[in-house]
Order: C-alpha cells, then sequence, then structure tokens
C-alpha cells in the first residue's frame, strides 16, 4: 500500500485524561492546559506550510475542537471521517481506569496498559481497529493532516510504517506532538 505524506497528532488534553476516566466513544471537553496543546501544535503546523495537505478529523468533540485551534488559517475544509474515531471500549467507556484495574494488570507502561483496549468487554478490539485505520490510510489519495485519539493515532502510524499490531505497544503517542510519516519513516515535530 503506497500511503501519502501524513501528519498526524492527537487531540488535545481532555477533563476526563486528567480525572484517568475512558472516553471511547464518548467525549469531554478540552483543559486549558489541551487549549494551549493545540496552539502549540498550531504553530507548529505553521511553519510547515500545509496548503496543499487535505485535512481529517475524528468527528468526536475533542478531536474536532483541537483540529479547528491546530489548523485555523488552513485553506481546505476540515473533513470528518468516522474510521479516524477512538477504538470502542464498551462497556468501560466513561469509567476510572483505577476502578476497573484494582490488581494493577493494566498498570505501567505498554504492553501491560494497552492491554485493557483489547479486554474492553464490548469493545472493538485491535483487529478491528487495524481494518478500519487500513481502509482510511487506502483511500488516501492526497498528503494529509489528520486529527485522531490516542490508540487510533497509533494504529495509524504503526500501518503508514510498515508495522503489525503487535507493533502498537511501541509507537510513541502524546498529545501537544505530531508525527510527520512518510515513505515509511516516521518523525516527532513537537
Amino acid at each position: 500500500m503506497e500511503i501519502p505524506p501524513l501528519y498526524v497528532l492527537r487531540h488535545a488534553e481532555t477533563e476526563w485524561n486528567v480525572e484517568g476516566r475512558l472516553q471511547g466513544a464518548l467525549d469531554a471537553p478540552l483543559t486549558p492546559r489541551g487549549l494551549r496543546q493545540a496552539e502549540a501544535v498550531a504553530r507548529t503546523l505553521r511553519g510547515i506550510g500545509l496548503d496543499a495537505f487535505s485535512t481529517f478529523c475524528s468527528p468526536q468533540g475533542r478531536a474536532v475542537k483541537t483540529a479547528r485551534i491546530a489548523l485555523a488559517g488552513h485553506p481546505g475544509p476540515l473533513r470528518t471521517d468516522a474510521r479516524l474515531r477512538e477504538i470502542g471500549i464498551g462497556d468501560w467507556a466513561g469509567r476510572l481506569r483505577r476502578d476497573l484495574d484494582p490488581e494493577g494488570r493494566y498498570c505501567g507502561i505498554a504492553p501491560q496498559a494497552l492491554q485493557l483496549y483489547e479486554d474492553a468487554p464490548g469493545g472493538e478490539g485491535f483487529d478491528r481497529l487495524h481494518a478500519r485505520c487500513k481502509a482510511f490510510l487506502e483511500d488516501l489519495r492526497e498528503p494529509c493532516v489528520i486529527v485522531t485519539h490516542s490508540i487510533t493515532s497509533r494504529m495509524l502510524r504503526v500501518i503508514a510504517t510498515g508495522g503489525e499490531v503487535c507493533d502498537l505497544a511501541h509507537m510513541p503517542c502524546g498529545q501537544g506532538i505530531v508525527f510527520h510519516i512518510e515513505n515509511r519513516v516516521q518523525n516527532r515535530l513537537d
């Protein structure tokens, strides 16, 4: 699969991120820190020159708000695509991470922390997330900026760099960071 140049970023910090509450398909407003993160990303992106790039965003509110700030002044339309939404976490959406994990099975760093998303009752799971992210990337015909979510961002970048689902745990992520992928090579901009 040939993938055009991409800039991929996660939505900025939300109130639920601070609380340790899982969002999935639910939404929470950006924090003041999140607003500053989105503004910092805007400064980074303005320095790149993205006039020839299309812009895509998850339809979820936290991603749309981040995109509107980060891409303010971009000449093209901001298009939403449901394939960019966050991984479905079923029954665990809206729950506090600490309440779901009293034994500490999902504590620490990846891969343990990410396993929670695979184990969520009624959740989407990594294989289905991989399929929808791959379908999105296969449809791209031009360079683009993508505003999405933590796990979805990682999966998009795993696919764009030629990795496998098992590489998800080793894919960096964070708020206020832009990742550039071209010719299967990823670089971090922040």
